[in-house]
Protein backbone atom coordinates (compact mmCIF):
# COMPACT_ATOMS: atom_id res chain seq x y z
CA UNK A 1 0.00 0.00 0.00
CA UNK A 2 1.12 3.57 -0.58
CA UNK A 3 2.42 5.91 2.13
CA UNK A 4 0.89 8.87 0.28
CA UNK A 5 -1.91 10.87 1.89
CA UNK A 6 -5.37 9.87 0.65
CA UNK A 7 -8.11 12.37 -0.23
CA UNK A 8 -11.58 10.94 0.26
CA UNK A 9 -13.34 14.19 1.19
CA UNK A 10 -14.43 16.75 -1.38
CA UNK A 11 -15.46 20.28 -0.37
CA UNK A 12 -17.52 21.98 -3.09
CA UNK A 13 -16.79 25.68 -3.72
CA UNK A 14 -14.25 25.67 -0.90
CA UNK A 15 -13.95 29.04 0.84
CA UNK A 16 -11.17 28.24 3.26
CA UNK A 17 -7.43 28.66 2.81
CA UNK A 18 -6.02 25.79 0.77
CA UNK A 19 -2.52 24.51 1.53
CA UNK A 20 -1.71 24.10 -2.18
CA UNK A 21 -3.49 23.38 -5.46
CA UNK A 22 -3.66 21.09 -8.46
CA UNK A 23 -4.35 22.37 -11.96
CA UNK A 24 -6.38 19.94 -14.06
CA UNK A 25 -8.01 20.21 -17.47
CA UNK A 26 -11.69 19.38 -17.99
CA UNK A 27 -11.09 15.69 -18.74
CA UNK A 28 -8.69 15.21 -15.80
CA UNK A 29 -11.25 16.76 -13.41
CA UNK A 30 -13.51 13.73 -13.94
CA UNK A 31 -12.13 11.03 -11.67
CA UNK A 32 -12.65 8.56 -8.88
CA UNK A 33 -9.21 7.21 -8.01
CA UNK A 34 -6.00 8.82 -9.18
CA UNK A 35 -2.56 9.93 -8.02
CA UNK A 36 -2.12 13.69 -8.30
CA UNK A 37 0.85 15.99 -7.71
CA UNK A 38 0.28 19.46 -6.30
CA UNK A 39 1.87 22.74 -7.34
CA UNK A 40 3.95 22.45 -4.15
CA UNK A 41 5.40 19.21 -5.53
CA UNK A 42 3.89 16.61 -3.20
CA UNK A 43 1.73 13.72 -4.33
CA UNK A 44 -1.44 12.25 -2.90
CA UNK A 45 -4.08 9.73 -3.88
CA UNK A 46 -7.66 10.76 -4.66
CA UNK A 47 -10.00 7.95 -3.64
CA UNK A 48 -13.59 9.11 -3.94
CA UNK A 49 -16.66 6.94 -3.40
CA UNK A 50 -17.77 7.39 -7.02
CA UNK A 51 -16.54 8.99 -10.22
CA UNK A 52 -16.95 12.72 -9.68
CA UNK A 53 -16.66 15.89 -11.72
CA UNK A 54 -14.39 18.27 -9.81
CA UNK A 55 -15.06 21.95 -10.35
CA UNK A 56 -12.75 24.96 -10.31
CA UNK A 57 -12.71 26.14 -6.69
CA UNK A 58 -13.46 22.77 -5.08
CA UNK A 59 -10.97 21.36 -2.58
CA UNK A 60 -9.87 17.85 -1.69
CA UNK A 61 -9.02 17.13 1.94
CA UNK A 62 -6.28 14.58 2.51
CA UNK A 63 -5.96 12.12 5.38
CA UNK A 64 -3.21 14.27 6.91
CA UNK A 65 -5.51 17.34 7.03
CA UNK A 66 -4.21 19.21 3.98
CA UNK A 67 -6.63 21.03 1.67
CA UNK A 68 -5.81 20.95 -2.04
CA UNK A 69 -7.67 23.46 -4.21
CA UNK A 70 -8.79 22.33 -7.67
CA UNK A 71 -8.03 24.80 -10.46
CA UNK A 72 -9.19 24.58 -14.05
CA UNK A 73 -6.22 24.42 -16.42
CA UNK A 74 -6.00 26.52 -19.54
CA UNK A 75 -6.81 24.44 -22.59
CA UNK A 76 -7.51 24.91 -26.28
CA UNK A 77 -11.06 26.17 -26.71
CA UNK A 78 -13.22 27.67 -29.39
CA UNK A 79 -14.79 31.01 -28.49
CA UNK A 80 -18.18 31.32 -30.19
CA UNK A 81 -20.04 34.58 -30.68
CA UNK A 82 -22.74 35.62 -33.10
CA UNK A 83 -26.01 37.37 -33.69
CA UNK A 84 -28.15 34.53 -32.36
CA UNK A 85 -26.20 33.06 -29.45
CA UNK A 86 -29.19 31.11 -28.02
CA UNK A 87 -29.62 29.32 -31.38
CA UNK A 88 -25.91 28.51 -31.51
CA UNK A 89 -26.06 27.22 -27.92
CA UNK A 90 -29.00 25.00 -28.84
CA UNK A 91 -27.02 23.41 -31.71
CA UNK A 92 -24.00 22.83 -29.44
CA UNK A 93 -26.22 21.28 -26.76
CA UNK A 94 -28.07 19.16 -29.30
CA UNK A 95 -24.74 17.44 -29.99
CA UNK A 96 -24.14 16.87 -26.25
CA UNK A 97 -20.98 18.97 -26.47
CA UNK A 98 -19.80 20.36 -23.11
CA UNK A 99 -20.24 24.13 -23.27
CA UNK A 100 -19.29 27.05 -21.05
CA UNK A 101 -22.09 29.59 -21.37
CA UNK A 102 -21.38 33.25 -20.74
CA UNK A 103 -23.40 36.38 -21.44
CA UNK A 104 -21.88 37.23 -24.81
CA UNK A 105 -20.04 34.05 -25.81
CA UNK A 106 -19.87 30.27 -25.63
CA UNK A 107 -16.72 28.20 -25.08
CA UNK A 108 -16.28 24.61 -26.21
CA UNK A 109 -13.28 22.34 -26.47
CA UNK A 110 -11.56 22.58 -29.84
CA UNK A 111 -13.53 20.38 -32.26
CA UNK A 112 -13.19 20.87 -36.03
CA UNK A 113 -16.53 19.16 -36.80
CA UNK A 114 -18.53 21.36 -34.41
CA UNK A 115 -16.56 24.39 -35.60
CA UNK A 116 -17.53 23.65 -39.22
CA UNK A 117 -21.20 23.24 -38.28
CA UNK A 118 -21.22 26.51 -36.35
CA UNK A 119 -19.53 28.40 -39.19
CA UNK A 120 -22.43 27.32 -41.43
CA UNK A 121 -24.77 28.85 -38.85
CA UNK A 122 -22.92 32.19 -39.18
CA UNK A 123 -21.11 31.92 -35.85
CA UNK A 124 -17.97 33.93 -35.33
CA UNK A 125 -15.31 31.59 -33.97
CA UNK A 126 -11.83 32.20 -32.62
CA UNK A 127 -9.38 29.91 -30.89
CA UNK A 128 -8.08 30.65 -27.41
CA UNK A 129 -6.22 29.14 -24.49
CA UNK A 130 -8.44 29.55 -21.39
CA UNK A 131 -9.69 27.60 -18.39
CA UNK A 132 -12.69 25.52 -19.46
CA UNK A 133 -15.54 25.15 -16.97
CA UNK A 134 -18.66 24.04 -18.85
CA UNK A 135 -22.18 23.90 -17.49
CA UNK A 136 -23.11 20.82 -15.52
CA UNK A 137 -25.85 18.52 -16.69
CA UNK A 138 -29.49 18.71 -15.76
CA UNK A 139 -29.31 15.08 -14.61
CA UNK A 140 -26.75 15.55 -11.87
CA UNK A 141 -23.78 17.60 -10.83
CA UNK A 142 -21.02 17.85 -13.40
CA UNK A 143 -20.98 16.00 -16.67
CA UNK A 144 -23.72 15.87 -19.27
CA UNK A 145 -22.98 12.43 -20.69
CA UNK A 146 -24.17 9.08 -19.38
CA UNK A 147 -27.43 10.56 -18.26
CA UNK A 148 -30.80 8.86 -18.10
CA UNK A 149 -33.94 10.49 -19.45
CA UNK A 150 -36.12 7.78 -17.94
CA UNK A 151 -36.82 6.23 -21.34
CA UNK A 152 -36.54 2.56 -22.09
CA UNK A 153 -34.78 3.33 -25.39
CA UNK A 154 -32.67 6.38 -26.08
CA UNK A 155 -30.58 6.77 -29.21
CA UNK A 156 -28.11 9.56 -29.88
Amino acid sequence: MSDLPIAQTLHRAFEGAADTYVTLDYDARFLRRKRLTTAAGWSFIVDLEQTTSLEHGDALQTSDGQHVEVRAAEEEVLVITGENLPRLAWHVGNRHTPCQIEGARLLIQRDPVIKHMLEHLDAKISEALEPFTPEGGAYGHGRTHSHDHGHSAHAH
